[in-house]
């Protein structure tokens, strides 16, 4: 049953980061492929890892893994935050489907750019 299980969090993670790849490939601007960056690989990434740990049986193994997965879920969405707030200092078009850009008017009223 447990093979059963471990097989089912393989298939979906993998199909998570799949979808993740497709979505840095089609999405058109570096805003929204951090959607697809930011959401679905870390979660394809975790069921991975809670696929590993029931396939491999271990408490060490799943400890491990736990502590990877925990760095994981506190580091990514940071990172992910922080290349696109670059990405966006720096000018890279948005796409017209953009209609609101709050955090252009907030730049613009802090000329110091500590607005985040």
């Amino acid at each position: 049953m447990i093979d059963v299980v471990a097989s089912i969090l393989f298939v979906l993670g993998s199909v998570l980061a799949v979808l993740s790849a497709v979505g840095l490939y089609r999405f058109r601007d570096a805003i929204a492929r951090s959607h697809a960056a930011g959401k679905a690989a870390p979660l394809g990434a975790a069921m991975v890892a809670v696929a590993v740990s029931l396939d491999m049986g271990s408490w060490a193994v799943a400890m491990k893994l736990g502590v990877a997965f925990v760095l994981l879920i506190l580091t990514f969405p940071t990172g992910v935050h922080m290349i696109v707030r670059a990405a966006y200092r720096s000018g890279t078009e948005l796409t017209t489907d953009v209609q609101v850009d709050e955090l252009a008017d907030s730049l613009r009223a802090d000329p110091e750019g500590d607005a985040t």
